[in-house]
């Protein structure tokens, strides 16, 4: 292949595929408010769902600007010892790691911006939920609290 086509094509699919990468995804705010039960009563935060294989990849990387209010819920198929990494991701973000239950088993806060380090769950739990790092704190979140929302548990949300 002579070379000049070569790098017509590199030009006209790998590079515009590798910038269309490096763009943040913007999951929708889900019409349901995220609760988290907490000691001090319940906190309600804006959500996006991340619940497909490519949403799961992608969370919070290349993102800039996730406010302080608002969470990213990963919704697993199944309940496993779950794996992230802060890879491509600019933001510190505390993880909270949550079980079939919806009881919070694992709290990873102020996690390192662009680490390829893995973040594990440790046990075995079905959802993990990302948050701006120190709002774990700010809220008071605790190992055993609850969290409400219908894809963790139903119609409990609505209780």
């Amino acid at each position: 292949m002579p070379r000049f086509l070569t790098v017509f094509l590199l030009l006209l699919f790998v590079l515009p595929a590798r910038a269309e990468m490096a763009e943040p995804m913007r999951l929708p705010l889900d019409t349901h408010p995220l609760v988290f039960q907490t000691a001090k009563g319940p906190v309600s935060l804006g959500v996006e769902l991340a619940d497909t294989d490519a949403e799961r990849m992608r969370g919070l990387m290349y993102r800039t600007d996730f406010p302080e209010d608002r969470a990213m819920l990963f919704v697993f198929d199944e309940t496993r010892t779950v794996m992230m990494w802060m890879k491509n991701t600019p933001l510190p973000l505390d993880m909270v790691f949550v079980g079939r239950d919806g009881a919070i088993a694992t709290i990873r806060e102020n996690t390192e911006p662009f680490s390829e380090a893995i973040v594990s769950s440790v046990v075995p739990v079905a959802f993990v939920i990302e948050l701006r790092a120190g709002v774990a704190k700010r809220l008071g979140l605790a190992i055993g609290d609850h969290v409400r929302h219908p894809a963790i548990c139903g119609e409990c949300a609505a209780q």
